[in-house]
């Protein structure tokens, strides 16, 4: 072009086009923009700061451009590695969605949805919530992601059971109280002797006296652990009504929402990325390079080559040294390819789960006001399983709930509806917690069923069991890795997707130095 400056990105790409790729990373490495020779030893990264030990100068294509794909990407650009991600979608993320106002939902043989949220006010359909543990919070750490407090556990919240709806603090009060009368008779009459020292005995019971709050004569007759009508201040305040008999707590059913947060993946208090949980996508894109990314890019063919691997989609071709595929594996299942027929059957064993989610936007932050709750989650028998209080904004003026939360048959059924019936049918639910005020003051909303986005299909996937199929998968298939949150036991959270990530390219780079 006459006139026209000539950019070191232009030249490489000239020389890419006429001399092949081989021509296009010597010219790179005399540029000083690409090792001009590999490091062949190899030297496994450090758990506390990953990071792959040497340069490689391989080409890689990398399937989907979720979180997993978003982590690959980034992991090997570190290490030299040129890196194509093909993504189906319109948007780089995933799962990892976070719904503003201007945005636009489609979901499969349904009608869009616009998102008419106000200024600053925001909806993680997908992830909302990080424990400490998890490696997700050194990504954020390490791309200087602001991260604030996701309230997980509020006693201030409510438990709904058998149609009775109560603090949680009184659902764990009248609970554990119960228990721990009933062993604590039976450690002092003796039932126990057999098991338990008189110094075993003793210790227990102190424990059991300060676990459930108990009398001197070890029974439990209420607690101010239940609450208050009125909450102690000038006087010793107005405690709530005494508790039910035994029969009628164990009736309400409260066990599986108090231990609802008690798993090793749950914590008190958890995290979440300031303003929405995309932050996370938006730094990977920038560290990878939008460049390098391209949607609308539907995978229709993978073939495994004797010096490669050749990847066909809806728009084009390419030719990489390695594959990287982090789809969903029940959507890989579908795509033709020459990876073998007991890669086939491995990828369609995980069943995929259906999930979703509403978000619903008020003028006014009643939650806070009148039933003084900032942030947690209501756990509940019900078909929308939790509503979700928001864990920032406290004190603005509207605030986004989530007014469902299910998975599985729930989910399914609230995915069969229209947008507007999902939203009537989970503030008449709402209402059994809530009275009234649910539906007063609703400014919008929009909700997601994650088995109906076209290139999901599904919140998760369930393995029946973590058998051959789990670790073949684990392994790569020729020159084509796996990598997903389904590749490892964190399924469903990102941090599953990250901790596959890191083992996908600490295989494929210790591949590549070895076999320079």
């Amino acid at each position: 072009m006459e006139g026209a400056a000539l950019t070191r990105r232009g030249l490489l790409v000239g020389i890419g086009a006429v001399g092949g790729a081989g021509a296009m990373y010597a010219a790179m490495g005399a540029l000083g923009l690409a090792p001009s020779r590999q490091e062949t030893r190899f030297a496994p990264p450090q758990p506390s700061d990953f990071s792959l030990r040497g340069k490689a100068a391989a080409k890689v294509v990398i399937v989907g451009a979720g979180v997993a794909g978003l982590t690959v990407a980034y992991e090997l650009g570190k290490a030299g590695y040129d890196c194509t991600l093909l993504e189906a979608g319109t948007r780089a993320g995933g799962r990892n969605l976070t719904l503003r106002g201007g945005d636009r939902l489609v979901e499969a043989d349904g009608p869009a949805q616009d998102v008419r949220f106000g200024e600053g006010v925001y909806f993680n359909a997908g992830p909302g919530r990080i424990a400490p543990w998890m490696v997700t919070m050194d990504y954020c750490r390490e791309l200087g992601i602001p991260i604030e407090t996701f309230v997980n556990n509020n006693a201030q919240a409510y438990v709904h059971t058998n149609g009775q709806t109560v603090r949680a603090r009184t659902a764990r009060a009248d609970l554990y109280g119960y228990v721990a009368e009933l062993l604590a008779k039976a450690t002092n009459t003796g039932a126990l002797n057999r098991k338990l020292t008189k110094d075993d005995q003793e210790r227990l019971l102190e424990f059991l006296r300060r676990f459930g709050d108990l009398g001197p004569k070890l029974d439990y007759e209420g607690s101010t652990r239940r609450g208050f009508t009125k909450y102690p201040a000038l006087d010793t305040g107005t405690p709530i009504a005494s508790p039910g008999s035994l029969h009628e707590v164990l009736a309400a059913a409260t066990g599986r929402a108090i231990t609802n947060d008690f798993g090793y993946d749950q914590a008190t208090p958890m995290f979440q990325p300031v303003g929405g949980m995309d932050a996370i996508v938006t730094k990977l894109v920038e560290a990878v390079g939008r460049d390098r990314i391209t949607t609308g890019a539907k995978v229709t063919k993978i073939t495994n080559l004797p010096d490669g691997v050749e990847v066909t989609w809806d728009g084009g071709q390419i030719k990489a040294d390695y594959c990287v595929a982090t789809l969903p594996p029940h959507l890989m299942a579908r795509i033709p390819h020459n990876l073998g027929e007991s890669v086939t059957a491995a990828l369609k064993t995980p069943v995929p789960v259906a999930s979703g989610k509403i978000g619903l936007e008020y003028g006014r932050r009643w939650w806070e006001l009148e039933d003084r709750i900032y942030g947690g989650v209501t756990e509940t028998d019900l078909d929308i399983t939790h509503i979700w209080y928001p864990s920032h904004g406290y004190h603005s003026e509207r605030g986004v709930l989530v007014g469902y939360y299910n998975t599985e048959q729930n989910a399914e059924l609230y995915g069969a509806l229209t947008p507007e019936d999902r939203r009537r049918r989970a503030l008449t639910q709402g209402r059994k917690i809530h009275g009234d005020r649910y539906g007063k003051g609703l400014l919008s909303s929009v909700s997601i069923a994650w088995e109906r986005q076209e290139h999901i299909q599904g919140g998760w996937v369930r393995w029946p069991a973590f058998d051959s199929s789990f670790t073949l998968l684990q392994r790569p298939s020729g020159r084509v890795y796996f990598a997903g949150d389904w590749l490892t036991h964190l399924i469903a959270w990102q941090a599953g997707a990250l901790e596959s990530a890191r083992s996908a390219v600490t295989q494929l780079h210790q591949r590549v130095l070895q076999n320079p």
